[in-house]
């Protein structure tokens, strides 16, 4: 099995999806590789990765709307705040999300349906420089 793998950084500003597909699918690209699997991977605990509809931006809007509420920033109860009130929602959000995604590969090329995206999210207010781990299997 041959494995090919890279690491990109990706800076952020501040909390939202920002989307990777296009990066992942030059790192594939770079990899010679035809059939196999892609798997992705965040190194942080305050943002994760989604696969999500890359279309409409209202939908993405809605899962980021859902999850400030289920998870919101200045919750007087968290008790880990030396680096700010969202530094613990941010946390618990990528815990219930993903730090890593696994695409099929076929033809050179990711399995993803038509309306299917590869987004990094970021949890925190601030900007950040974040490290993805792409590694294509085949």
């Amino acid at each position: 099995m041959a494995v090919h793998q890279e690491t990109f950084e990706l800076p952020t500003r501040g909390a939202g999806l920002v989307e990777i597909t296009t990066e992942i699918s030059r790192v594939v690209a770079r990899s010679g590789l035809r059939q196999g699997a892609v798997t992705v991977f965040c190194r942080h605990t305050s943002c994760s990765l989604v696969i999500m509809e890359n279309a409409d931006p209202g939908a993405r809007h809605d899962l980021e709307a859902w999850l400030d509420r289920l998870v919101p920033a200045d919750d007087p109860h968290f008790t880990h705040t030396l680096e700010g009130s969202d530094d613990m929602p941010a946390h618990i959000k990528m815990a219930l999300t993903r730090t890593s995604e696994t695409v099929p590969l076929a033809d050179g090329r990711m399995l993803l349906g038509t309306w299917q995206g590869i987004f990094l999210w970021e949890h925190r207010r601030a900007a950040h420089r974040r490290e993805v781990v792409v590694t294509v299997l085949g």
